[in-house]
């Protein structure tokens, strides 16, 4: 058939509360003109992030009943494990309560002061726990990754000359680990290609350095492999994934992705020293090494979950759904990163706004549009996120892209939604030359977007 349905049935509803823009107007005004401070209830579409917002299956609330609490040895965990084992192939796995905690033990274990860690693109948390371990975070995204126009199937693929020029001007002992996120969330959601994998673990190997990968949306990735890459159409994705960590030392992960879980992540490697080091600094944080911070509930809704990803159906609906938002926006105009990621549109806020200059965050202002439009929430992946403030002088440097991330919840909405999403960005569209910039009235020294206060230059809302 032509058209491609939501492979599941809906059983359970969740009220959508309406509200006016008039409403929303003075919601954004006393969030500071944050979209991290709105209340979710005041939200029509929410579209901030993918990140433990999936809607779980039957399945998966079964397992939360079957969810064993105890304290050491539940037998939740070695479900947990067998599965993570079965599917990724690495045989020490340390669960965490999500994904940046995983990223915090790994890089306290082997960053110090001095150190690298290159990546194809790091993502926010990824790079603040780097940098809170004294080490220095390096992006080498291809050039094709920094052009949102111009298509290309892997745009998420790590720039491997640069690697290896990086890795000649510092030294191999200066870099204690090597990243490589799959899709390349940063980057616009873009998958990266085995041969891109095969290529960045060979000279990992030559150098002796390792391998990890951030398997967020690995399911994700390896669909895209399947349909892109010469070679994997006939492979299943289950064959796909374990291909792709055969290449790596080890993973962090946020099951709160691919996992289909609302919290949740793991560490996993086959360096059973290294683990029992990482395991010594979980008890002190998270807890003992058979729960990892999380209930058993959880464990078993991931264990789940990651079964419930590698099913092709879902893998094709949710690519779809995404694909056509993006091409649907597109079409009536608004520059994206192209061609559509994974699990998220990417709009080109310096192509939709190109009379707000980067310091004064077009990516912010246009999602302050889009929700007084709307209702719709999604995030600023520009200078207001990776731009960099000199503690010094006040000097900041803009991100290299300004984008706005429309992440799409697994499972969550439907076609009518989508739909609805296509025509507010179309109606902002519209309207965009009058819209403005921003500046900061608070900023953190750290993952400043989260808690910044804004205030407009130009009248919101038209």
């Amino acid at each position: 058939m032509k058209t491609i349905i939501e492979p599941f049935r809906i059983k359970v509803v969740e009220p959508i509360r309406l509200t006016t823009r008039s409403e929303r107007l003075e919601f954004l005004r006393k969030a500071d003109y944050n979209m991290f401070k709105l209340r979710a209830e005041d939200v029509l579409l929410d579209l901030l992030t993918d990140s433990g917002t999936s809607a779980m299956s039957s399945l998966q609330w079964s397992g939360i009943m079957r969810g064993d609490e105890s304290y050491a040895g539940s037998p939740s965990f070695y479900r947990f494990e067998r599965a993570v084992q079965e599917i990724f192939g690495f045989s020490q796995v340390i669960p965490t309560h999500q994904g940046r905690a995983a990223e915090r033990i790994l890089f306290s274990t082997l960053c110090r002061p001095g150190h690298v860690v290159p990546s194809n693109t790091h993502f926010d948390t990824t790079r603040a726990n780097i940098e809170a371990a004294g080490a220095e975070a390096v992006d080498l995204p291809v050039p094709e990754g920094l052009v949102p126009a111009v298509p290309h199937p892997f745009k998420g693929n790590m720039d491997v000359e640069r690697l290896q020029d990086l890795i000649a001007r510092v030294g191999a002992d200066s870099i204690p680990l090597c990243m490589l996120t799959v899709t390349n969330n940063t980057g616009g959601g873009q998958p990266v290609s085995m041969a891109n994998i095969r290529a960045v673990s060979g000279v990992c190997r030559a150098h002796g350095i390792p391998l990890f990968v951030d398997a967020c949306r690995f399911a994700e990735n390896a669909y895209f492999i399947k349909l892109r890459e010469e070679g994997y159409a006939r492979k299943s994705v289950r064959e796909i994934v374990r291909e792709m960590f055969s290449y790596a030392d080890g993973c962090t992960m946020s099951a709160k992705k691919d996992g289909l879980a609302n919290i949740g992540g793991f560490l996993a490697m086959n360096d059973a020293a290294l683990a029992q080091k990482e395991r010594e600094l979980l008890i002190l944080t998270e807890g003992f090494p058979t729960y990892g911070g999380l209930a058993g509930r959880d464990l078993e809704a991931i264990a789940i979950g990651l079964e419930e990803v590698l099913e092709e159906n879902y893998l094709e609906y949710r690519l779809a759904s995404v694909r056509y938002l993006g091409q649907h926006i597109s079409a009536g105009g608004v520059p994206i990163v192209q061609p559509p990621g994974g699990h998220a549109v990417y709009i080109d806020a310096a192509a939709f706004l190109p009379q707000v200059p980067p310091l004064q965050l077009p990516g912010q202002s246009l999602v302050c549009e889009l929700y007084v439009e709307g209702g719709i929430r999604g995030v600023e992946v520009g200078t207001a996120m990776f731009g960099r403030r000199d503690p010094e002088t006040g000097q900041e440097t803009p991100a290299a892209m300004e984008l706005v991330r429309l992440a799409l919840p697994r499972r969550v909405y439907t076609q009518s939604h989508v739909d609805y999403m296509v025509e507010a960005i179309l109606q902002v569209w519209e309207r965009r030359e009058g819209i403005g910039g921003f500046r900061f009235t608070y900023q953190a020294p750290t993952l400043r977007h989260f808690t910044a206060a804004y205030e407009p230059l130009y009248p919101v809302g038209g």
